[in-house]
């Protein structure tokens, strides 16, 4: 059963997302939704609803995922493999995270940067990116790669080895929880807390898996192992997020140049302006260390 990792890998590199009807994520996104319309005004009241959106929702997904792993845990091998990698492939984003990363960098390279700028924004930021140079947009670019490597892949994968089906989509529900809540504006703050503190608890094991995992396979990036660990260590608690600072950390490092957010992060601050060649090597990068990180959980 462990070589269903392997499988949900090869079936995202072939079959990409599913559609939207039939998408766990969006199913998970529609509950938080609801939940979000049902708010109420004060703070105590918005933080219970937001716990039991981001409880009740992991739960059912877990309930729901672990009975089907159940009932393909009764199949033949190696049929079973393939099955549950097929199940798993929706809890997971390599081939969605690359495309969107070689759209922005096609858009660079064009010398289109307003149409790089919309990229980035439709697919890998929520901040505003409507006056970003060339080095910012590939700058975002990188460091968004590098947070959903552990945020889409290894996060996952991790939760999927410890507990199954259903730890993979408990964990998928309450990243999506805390994309949607946890903001931290008049609206949001009290009602994302439980599922921003929750998603920064389970990532805190991922986030600097996938650091040194990217660290591993900096070379296959034209990038230098001893400088992505040493630069992971040393800034990675300059970010906000306790967990976000570490794979971009490691790739500002791997890649020898500087990832930041204006009047929030700098990181590697000796390193070169990122352009769309760094961008194309980034995502070399992010596509072996989530190879890596499927063999690990296949053979530990």
């Amino acid at each position: 059963m462990r070589l269903a990792a392997v499988c949900a890998l090869l079936a995202d590199g072939l079959l990409g997302e599913p559609p939207p009807a039939l998408h766990p994520t969006v199913w998970m996104g529609r509950w938080v939704e609801a939940g979000r319309r049902a708010a109420g005004v004060r703070p105590a009241s918005r933080f219970v609803l937001g716990a039991a959106i981001a409880l009740g929702g992991a739960g059912i997904a877990a309930a729901a995922a672990g009975r089907l792993g159940g009932l393909v845990a009764s199949i033949p091998s190696p049929a079973a493999a393939i099955l549950e990698g097929l199940a798993l492939k929706p809890a997971l984003a390599v081939r969605g995270l690359l495309d969107a990363g070689r759209m922005v960098e096609k858009a660079l390279r064009d010398g289109d940067l307003p149409r790089a700028r919309r990229l980035l924004s439709r697919h890998l930021v929520s901040r505003d990116t409507s006056d970003l140079s060339h080095s910012e947009v590939a700058g975002a670019a990188i460091s968004s790669l590098a947070e959903n490597l552990s945020d889409s892949v290894i996060a996952p994968l991790v939760a999927w080895r410890g507990a199954g089906l259903a730890g993979a989509y408990a964990y998928r529900f309450l990243n999506t929880a805390d994309a949607m809540l946890g903001y931290r504006t008049a609206e949001l703050e009290w009602l994302g807390k439980f599922a921003a503190r929750s998603d920064d608890l389970v990532n805190i094991l991922p986030a600097r898996l996938s650091a040194f995992a990217i660290a591993a396979v900096a070379p296959l990036g034209e990038g230098s192992v001893l400088r992505s660990v040493h630069v992971a260590v040393r800034d990675a608690a300059r970010t906000p997020s306790p967990n976000a600072g570490w794979p971009m950390a490691a790739m500002a490092g791997a890649l020898n140049v500087r990832l930041s957010k204006r009047s929030v992060y700098r990181l590697h601050r000796e390193g070169g302006a990122p352009d769309a060649s760094t961008l194309a090597r980034a995502r070399v990068i992010v596509l072996a260390a989530a190879l890596l990180a499927a063999a690990a959980v296949t053979v530990s």
